[in-house]
């Protein structure tokens, strides 16, 4: 049975592929910063939940320890777990803001990713889905007929386009796990105040397909809901 670990899960993106992915008949790990929301999110789902922080070490630390000792390794890792920038013009970004979204954002997968090796090692056919955005893409950014090409969000975009590049270039790095990238396209979450056009569900199927395809499908791609995604 397929063991995954989702980080951010407690709402959103991350609890709906959790819920899904249970529905498959997988084994699902809920991973949360907040202990309360985290347990709350687990106990409606009837799934173990599993508290970590991507932006403290010890914490990173601990849940692969958790992990460990409970499940003994994991077939599938989902970066989920994400922060949007502060909403305010960019003349008045500063370099606290930047630090804190990439911080979370890039430095997070970083950090699990690396942390979670030796438990996705003793998977047969070990994954990483990286979740990332069209709003990190040149091509779909450029594109006046689609929606990203209408939002201004200076860090949250870089951030973005640094989860693509990072999953590029882990899939080139670690030619033993399959590492991929899902945009999950503009969908309602807390995350954008609930103004996207997608349902959560419809946002997360890139993502639930990254988690079940089999091994052949390839490693270091970039997909959303319909396909590859222009970068």
């Amino acid at each position: 049975m397929t063991i995954t670990f989702i980080t951010g899960a407690n709402k959103g993106l991350g609890y709906e592929t959790a819920r899904r992915l249970t529905d498959l008949g997988q084994t699902v790990v809920l991973g949360a910063r907040d202990p309360e929301r985290g347990r709350s999110a687990a106990e409606a789902l009837g799934l173990r939940f599993v508290r970590i922080d991507v932006t403290d070490d010890t914490s990173v630390t601990a849940a692969v320890a958790d992990i460990e000792a409970h499940e003994g390794r994991i077939d599938t890792l989902i970066n989920n777990a994400g922060i949007n920038a502060p909403m305010k013009p960019a003349e008045e970004l500063t370099g606290a803001d930047a630090a804190e979204v990439l911080q979370t954002n890039i430095v997070g997968i970083v950090r699990v990713t690396g942390a979670f090796l030796p438990l996705l090692r003793k998977s047969a056919h070990p994954a990483v889905i990286n979740v990332s955005s069209g709003m990190g893409s040149f091509a779909l950014t450029h594109d006046p007929d689609r929606v990203e090409s209408k939002v201004v969000s200076p860090l949250y975009s870089a951030s973005k386009a640094a989860v693509t590049m990072l999953t590029t270039q882990y899939a080139k790095a670690l030619p033993d796990i399959r590492v991929n990238a899902a945009d999950p396209g503009y969908t309602a979450t807390d995350l954008n105040g609930h103004h996207g056009s997608q349902t959560v569900t419809e946002g997360t199927d890139a993502i639930v397909t990254l988690a079940t395809e089999p091994p052949s499908a390839g490693t270091g791609r970039f997909i959303d809901r319909t396909g590859p995604v222009n970068w």
